[in-house]
């Protein structure tokens, strides 16, 4: 601890981490030093406490300037002289706080490195890979070859790497630019040695076989990325221009009046759906919020739709339902007992039901949503007078954005995706994708539209496009915001990455026929087939996995195929500028944004071709896992402090009900991470890339395949995101 004369007057108890210095005003004064070398007399002045960032420093009551400090008195001389004293004093003390919160940071930086050997020697020891089971039952066969397969490419990589090296200090200085395929030639075979003639040959292949097509590769991916570029560069200067125009969509006016007589106001009847599956985490947040909202009770109706196959929780969530309809909230809960088409099947089994006819409007919300009270009441008038609307969609905000790096990516990608490419489209075209939830339809256009289907992954990309085909116009809200949860783990956000790339392939191969033959116009055929599905679902995944992952780390290794700086570093900078603008507190983060998005190409690549030509788990649907912070904790809170909410005669489930709660937060904490195989291989092409593009000096290339590589690296070690050991 530093020792700060003058200031320190006492030491208190630690302060929490993450949180920036304030200073807080004293009204007792503080306790004069015993030491007489320490201060003389009492201390002058307002204590103010400061709150060091890291955990480790005690938060520590400093003596700030006085009001002397900054009167002017009447004595030129005696002002000068102490004035000069003062700020000496005042300097020293703003030097002395800086230099103790940059040892806090310093500090902070220090155990965050000293914690990674230690966490990668826990992954390693874990032996769980991607490929394995998911099931408690290890399978040592599959971890041997895991091992074995890493083993062997690591080697393989290291040998190309070597003899690269070797090669460069017997005299092959080659690159693209000064090639002199003579040098070959210069001496007879006699006088080369066994490795001269060896690379020699090997410099004839690349040159007459494999650099050509290489380089082909390497100049399409190049164009389909300017094409993909200018798109995204369109996009936001729309944005910009919607921005400045200030241009929104209007409701009516009058559309809405008093909630208590329902007169002389647009309060059609609304249906509201909660979707959810096995969500114990956050299902009392939705439906709390759901039930909270601003309508009249005999216009509105809840249905919570719960798929859960586990007992417990489907007994959870009935108790919470009986709990609001207690209080009077119009709500109901439906259990299927055919459990078909995941997601859609559930909402096609909800909306068969009879007295759905009675209702216009169906709102849904997924079950980590919680809608603000007025959200009926911003989102509904824009029906009014509008028959042609079909969909009126919410922006999302999130909970958890600033929870740990990963949560701060996505909010990255999810701000653009909304603040550009929804309002964008929403406003040019009045056509973009559901996005499953924060929306209402109008239930006239999805009996139009052929309801609710399960033939895909996404369902909800699925009746926008049918919808829009049948003519149906959708409205987009960037100011109605809706908060939901981001995926805090790694596997969570790459599983849930998979549906959302995998699933629009398998729409686009089902519904071309149908946007070829529709009775719509040829630019909004181009918009839907080129921009909506080829673009910006096909070919952005494929050229960010071929281009950045495989072409230029073999560039590296067959010279005479290359790469332009601006491909590697100058575009899809800017790129990353264009897309972080929405987002403009995370512009500190733009550098692992980039290498974040390229790590994660490999993922929606192979979602991309497996939904494609339905390929592995191209139909797989798994939940994505919320963490529902809190949410455990206070449902045992309410079963103990709160018994008035539970059932007659059913406190000894309930108890049953806590006691495997509490269990599995227990077991929460045993559970290992993963390690991804594709991504470690990876990472290890482009760590032996950028050492061999050193014997080459291309420096730009280097730190490029440098940071890449130990951005895979991380990934594949499953070292970003929420830490379960």
């Amino acid at each position: 601890m530093f020792f700060l004369p003058h200031f320190v007057s006492s030491i208190r108890s630690p302060s929490r981490s993450n949180q920036q210095p304030s200073f807080k005003d004293e009204k007792e004064p503080t306790m004069a030093p015993s030491f007489d070398w320490w201060a003389k007399g009492v201390h002058k002045g307002t204590p103010v406490v400061v709150k060091m960032d890291n955990p480790d420093w005690s938060m520590v009551e400093l003596e700030g300037p006085s009001e002397d400090d900054f009167l002017i008195g009447n004595n030129p001389t005696d002002t000068r002289a102490k004035a000069r004293g003062k700020n000496a004093k005042q300097l020293t003390w703003v030097l002395l706080l800086k230099a103790h919160r940059a040892a806090g940071y310093l500090t902070s930086v220090a155990s965050t490195l000293a914690s990674i050997g230690p966490a990668i020697r826990r992954r390693v020891a874990s032996g769980r890979t991607d490929t394995e089971s998911t099931s408690s039952f290890e399978n040592k066969t599959v971890k041997t070859r895991f091992y074995n397969c890493i083993k062997v490419f690591l080697w393989f990589s290291l040998f190309l790497l070597g003899f690269e090296i070797a090669a460069y200090y017997k005299g092959w200085h080659f690159r693209a630019s000064n090639l002199q395929l003579q040098y070959i030639f210069m001496a007879p075979f006699g006088v080369r040695d066994f490795f001269d003639w060896l690379y020699s040959n090997w410099v004839l292949i690349r040159v007459g076989f494999v650099a050509p097509p290489l380089q082909f590769l390497a100049n399409v991916c190049i164009v389909l990325f300017l094409i993909q570029s200018l798109d995204r560069l369109i996009l936001c200067l729309c944005c910009f221009w919607i921005r400045v125009k200030k241009i929104k969509p209007i409701p009516k006016e009058d559309t809405v009046a008093d909630l208590e007589t329902g007169e002389n106001g647009f309060f059609p009847m609304v249906l509201v759906q909660i979707p959810m599956c096995n969500e114990r985490e956050v299902y009392q947040h939705s439906i709390a919020a759901v039930c909270k909202l601003d309508w009249p009770k005999s216009k509105i109706l809840i249905q919570v739709l719960d798929d859960s196959d586990d007992p417990m929780t489907q007994l959870l969530i009935e108790e919470e339902v009986h709990k609001w309809q207690q209080v009077g909230a119009n709500i109901v809960c439906r259990h299927r007992v055919i459990r078909d088409g995941y997601k859609a099947g559930n909402l096609k089994s909800a909306m068969s039901c009879s007295y759905v006819k009675d209702y216009e409007f169906v709102a849904i919300f997924d079950a980590d949503f919680q809608p603000t009270h007025d959200f009926l009441k911003r989102t509904i008038p824009h029906f009014k007078d509008n028959e042609d609307v079909g969909l009126v969609q919410a922006r999302w905000s999130f909970v958890n954005k600033d929870e740990n790096l990963l949560t701060r990516l996505q909010n990255i990608n999810l701000s653009f995706h909304f603040e550009v490419e929804q309002q964008v489209n929403g406003v040019l075209i009045n056509f973009f994708g559901f996005n499953g939830t924060a929306g209402v339809w109008r239930i006239k256009a999805l009996e139009d539209s052929g309801g609710w289907l399960e033939r895909t992954t996404v369902e909800d990309m699925d009746i926008a496009v049918r919808a829009h085909l049948q003519g149906w116009k959708f409205v987009f809200l960037n100011d109605v915001e809706c908060q939901c949860e981001l995926p805090e783990s790694y596997e969570a956000y790459r599983k849930q990455q998979h549906r959302w790339h995998s699933g629009p392939m398998q729409l686009f191969r089902l519904c071309l026929p149908d946007v070829i033959h529709a009775k719509i116009s040829f630019w909004k055929k181009f918009n839907m087939i080129f921009l909506f599905f080829l673009l910006r679902k096909l070919i952005l995944p494929f050229y960010s996995f071929t281009l950045f992952c495989i072409i230029l780390p073999m560039t590296m290794f067959i010279p005479e195929a290359e790469l332009p700086a601006w491909v590697v570093c100058y575009v899809p900078a800017l790129m990353s500028f264009l897309n972080i603008l929405p987002a403009p507190k995370s512009f500190p983060f733009i550098v692992p944004y980039l290498l974040f998005e390229n790590t994660m190409s490999v993922t929606k690549f192979n979602a991309m071709i497996s939904g494609l030509f339905q390929l592995g788990n191209a139909y797989e649907w798994v939940v994505t896992k919320k963490s529902g912070r809190s949410s455990e904790s206070d449902l045992v809170s309410l079963i103990e402090k709160d018994p008035k909410h539970q059932l007659r005669g059913s406190e000894p489930d309930l108890d049953e009900i806590k006691a495997e709660i509490l269990q599995e937060q227990k077991a929460r904490k045993k559970k290992h991470n993963r390690i991804y195989t594709k991504e470690l291989a990876l990472a290890f092409l482009l760590l032996t890339a950028s050492a061999r593009s050193l014997l080459s000096a291309q420096g730009i290339h280097f730190y490029f395949l440098l940071f890449q590589g130990i951005s895979f690296l991380v990934v594949g070690l499953d070292l970003i995101g929420e830490q379960v050991m």
